[in-house]
């Protein structure tokens, strides 16, 4: 089995370094203040309630980029699907659209390389009522892993998060390792929670549910935003049972109390 000796990271990406951020500093920054796209340029967490509240946007998109090859299962787009509609107010509606672009050639990808690619594919910014996510499933690792260690997704912008699909191929879909749909579905929706601010990440708690011993992760063993999601052992004990691990109570009350549902 492949994973066994090998920590697996669900990461966030912000000023400061957390447990589950193996990839480190942010993207160098790439924009002006005169740049239209600067509101989908900012820090992790700071347009949850954009994203989950009908206030400011009445729709959400999602562009998922991918490099040919390494397109997220239909069963993975479809749960994330579904966590959307279950826990945002978006009354104009919820959409999602796929794009391959060819392999930029990366034998890695560093946050700067990532930032690069948005830069470059990102068609879809932020319009006066509709908030708009952009997600890349990568190709090839992130820069940051080691022997011992491997980063699955990075949510490194309040609207942007990437996935290594090419390392959840690499750990999935084999004897004794979990689906890859399951999977997949696991880090986007992991990452994407921390796009909607868990935990303290710009939704506020409404309990002390925050790990203190792993900061912006839930201490709720059986929840979505688990620390031990970080660990081998910890990602095959969660989604063990053939399904993604789903948010707890804590989570769904703080995003609840941010404009969700």
């Amino acid at each position: 089995m492949k994973t066994v000796f090998k920590n697996i990271s669900l990461g966030i990406v912000l000023l400061l370094n957390f447990a589950c951020s193996s990839d480190g500093d942010s993207p160098t920054e790439i924009t002006t203040p005169s740049n239209p796209a600067i509101a989908n340029q900012q820090e992790v967490g700071s347009s949850a309630n954009d994203i989950l509240a009908a206030n400011t946007y009445t729709s959400l998109s999602v562009e998922i980029i991918y490099v040919q090859g390494f397109e997220p299962t239909q069963t993975a787009i479809n749960n994330f699907m579904s966590f959307l509609e279950e826990r945002t107010y978006k009354p104009d509606g919820i959409s999602t659209t796929l794009t391959a672009i060819e392999s930029p050639g990366n034998m890695s990808y560093t946050l700067d390389d990532i930032a690069a690619l948005e830069q470059t594919h990102r068609m879809n910014y932020n319009t006066e009522s509709e908030v708009v996510i952009w997600a890349f499933f990568a190709d090839a690792p992130s820069a940051n892993n080691t022997e011992t260690s491997v980063v699955l997704g990075t949510a490194y912008r309040n609207t942007s998060f990437v996935i290594f699909q090419e390392t959840i191929q690499e750990l999935s879909n084999g004897p004794l390792e979990p689906s890859r749909s399951v999977l997949e579905t696991t880090v986007i929706t992991h990452e994407f929670g921390h796009l909607l601010g868990l935990t303290n990440l710009g939704t506020p708690l409404q309990s002390n549910h925050e790990d203190a011993a792993h900061p912006k992760h839930c201490d709720v063993e059986n929840c979505l935003m688990f620390w031990s999601a970080e660990t081998g052992a910890g990602i095959s004990n969660m989604v063990s049972g053939g399904s993604a691990p789903q948010l707890d109570a804590q989570c769904i009350a703080d995003l609840q109390a941010n404009g969700g549902r």
